[in-house]
């Protein structure tokens, strides 16, 4: 249950780290181009404890399959932007591929 809360953080951290990236206008705007940098930071560091006690291929499709579906929540909360039939069912793959990768991963 750990492994996962960890990976779940980790994913937040990117996908918040991504908002603060289109909000930097091009890393134009001080604060938010910080917050990339330290989101990113604390991302990276909790997929590297991650990987270190588990598999390396497993931890990080995780992290990425949930980094892909926050994304996609914040930037149609956030952003307002849209999304296809067809970009919905993938977003689904990516979701289904995750729970079966968060399964094997015990």
């Amino acid at each position: 249950m750990m492994y996962f809360l960890i990976a779940v953080i980790a994913a937040l951290a990117y996908t918040v780290g991504g908002v603060f990236m289109k909000l930097s206008s091009g890393f134009s705007q001080l604060v938010p181009s910080v917050m990339v940098y330290l989101l990113f930071l604390v991302g990276a560091s909790l997929q590297i404890y991650l990987t270190n006690n588990s598999h390396l291929g497993i931890t990080y499709i995780l992290v990425l399959g949930l980094e892909a579906v926050c994304a996609a929540l914040f930037s149609a909360l956030l952003f307002k932007e849209g999304y296809t039939a067809f970009t919905i069912i993938g977003i689904m793959l990516v979701v289904a591929g995750t729970a079966f990768l968060r399964a094997e991963a015990g």
